[in-house]
C-alpha cells in the first residue's frame, strides 16, 4: 500500500539563464494553490494526497507541468480552474483529465 493515494509534483523550477522553465507562469503560486484547496477539501495527509515542490522535470517547452503519482500523469495547467479540475476529476473521482494531460 502506497502511503499516499496520490502524491503530486509541480515543477517550480527557476531558470537563470533565461530559458523556458515552469516558475516563468508562477508554478509556485499554483502549487500553494493546490496544497490550500487538497487541504479545505480535507484530502491532504496519510492515505490521502501529498502536494510537492519538484526541481526540474525537464518537460520546460511545455511548462507549467505537475505529475500526479503513482498513475505517472503528467498535466499542463494554465489557470486556477484547470487546477480545479484536476484536483475534481482525477484526485478526487480518478478519471484523467485528457485535455491537460501532456
Amino acid at each position: 500500500m502506497n502511503y499516499y493515494k496520490h502524491h503530486v509534483f509541480f515543477c517550480t523550477n527557476q531558470r537563470e539563464n533565461g530559458a523556458a522553465c515552469c516558475q516563468d507562469h508562477d508554478a509556485q503560486f499554483f502549487r500553494d494553490y493546490a496544497k490550500t484547496q487538497l487541504k479545505k477539501l480535507k484530502m491532504s495527509g496519510p492515505g490521502k494526497c501529498r502536494i510537492n515542490n519538484a526541481g526540474c522535470l525537464d518537460r520546460c517547452k511545455e511548462g507549467p507541468v505537475m505529475v500526479v503519482y503513482p498513475d505517472a500523469v503528467w498535466y499542463r495547467y494554465e489557470n486556477q480552474a484547470d487546477i480545479d479540475e484536476i484536483i475534481e476529476e482525477h484526485l478526487q473521482n480518478g478519471r484523467v483529465v485528457e485535455r491537460l494531460k501532456v
